[in-house]
């Protein structure tokens, strides 16, 4: 009776070692999760600050920028104060021309006048003779006769200088003004467009400094979105961390007991590389390794919300339910320590224990757990420990 205790321990020793060694596997895994997700929560502390300390230099900027634009803008109001006192005198100067030119234009036809009044005198003398004091005092037939004749021979020599006078004058004030406001205008010309110039270059500083903070702001913004990200992510890390280190503990004891209590036996040889098929088709949008500063123990499938999954191999249902991190999870153990994990689904068709057929649906894609969108996370174990999913694909 003793002997037959003995050699039932020994037999459940030797059937218990190897499930034991895969809980110790698959706990084994789980802590070196949670050392990457660890790893990668200070990474994310890491990037956290040095987006702040990024965001604080590019604030210091902005301030900088800002106090160059002040100064720059001051600068530019004093110039385009100036240009426009340039432009109204430039503009006054206009106006004085325009009547300066109204005056030449007048003594021009005051010349003329003078002209022909000169002329007239001219032709009067041609034809009557020139009347000199002679004349006057033979012709004179009385004294007040000859004092009448001296005034008028007078009057008309003094008639004739005025004349000449008037021309000569009317011509030069003529010539003076126009020069002179020719002159005046060339150069408020000359001083309104350096003044325009450099009214411009500074106004092309002034905009340059202002597109720049724009575009510093713009920066500061994206940073500001990349650390609220980056601080985001940190928590779910953490919390993802949180939830695996709860999980932890009773991970082991679970994959044990499911272990223990499945009897499933594969109906033939262990499933090669070519035995497994894909459980939903898509692209696969993360692969199998380490992403983000922890090891991706799976692949995840891109596919839309609401697809079936389907048993990648003929196997029996281990574990069916929620689980943190994975969300809804399904594991199937395909004997000779293979199994399959299948997780994020919005609901599970299978039961613990079920034996399923391959290609049979299992469950159906969703985004449940620690999830950024529907997609399916496949994994591949081998007594326990996460492998490659694509070399049994």
């Amino acid at each position: 009776m003793r002997r037959v205790a003995l050699a039932a321990f020994v037999v459940a020793a030797v059937v218990a070692a190897p499930a034991a060694g895969d809980v110790y596997n698959r706990k084994h895994s789980v802590d070196a999760r949670l050392s990457a997700l660890q790893a990668r929560i200070a990474a994310a502390q890491e990037r956290a600050q040095q987006l702040s300390a990024e965001i604080d230099s590019v604030s210091s900027r902005i301030q900088a920028l800002a106090g160059r634009v002040g100064d720059v803008s001051a600068r530019l109001v004093t110039l385009e104060g100036d240009l426009a006192l340039h432009r109204r005198k430039l503009d006054r100067l206009t106006t004085l021309f325009g009547i300066e030119t109204q005056r030449y234009v007048f003594l021009r036809r005051e010349y003329s006048l003078a002209l022909a009044r000169l002329n007239a005198r001219l032709v009067e003398v041609y034809e009557q003779g020139d009347v000199d004091s002679v004349d006057v005092i033979l012709a004179a037939t009385s004294l007040s006769d000859l004092i009448d004749g001296l005034d008028y021979v007078n009057e008309i020599g003094a008639a004739d200088e005025r004349i000449a006078t008037s021309v000569g004058q009317a011509k030069g004030a003529a010539r003076e003004a126009r020069e002179r406001t020719r002159k005046l205008r060339g150069v408020v010309a000359a001083e309104t467009r350096a003044v325009q110039a450099r009214t411009e270059q500074v106004r092309a500083v002034r905009d340059q400094l202002v597109s720049n903070r724009r575009e510093l702001v713009a920066a500061r913004s994206t940073k500001r979105v990349s650390l609220k990200s980056v601080r985001a992510s940190e928590r779910e890390e953490v919390s993802e961390a949180q939830a695996l280190e709860r999980v932890s503990a009773s991970l082991g004891a679970q994959i044990q007991a499911s272990q223990a209590a499945s009897s499933y036996s594969p109906p033939s040889s262990s499933p090669s590389a070519s035995g497994f098929i894909w459980p939903v088709n898509g692209p696969v949008t993360s692969p199998f390794g380490m992403r983000w500063g922890r090891m991706h123990t799976g692949i995840d499938i891109g596919v839309a919300d609401g697809t079936p999954i389907h048993a990648a191999a003929a196997g029996r249902v281990i574990y069916a339910g929620w689980m943190d991190g994975y969300g809804n999870l399904v594991f199937i153990d395909h004997g000779s320590g293979l199994s399959t994990g299948y997780a994020h689904q919005s609901s599970v068709a299978v039961s613990n224990g079920e034996t399923v057929a391959q290609g049979q649906v299992i469950g159906y894609v969703g985004c449940t757990g620690h999830c950024f969108g529907p997609h399916l996370h496949f994994e591949v174990r081998v007594n326990g420990a996460p492998v490659d999913p694509l070399g049994y694909l």
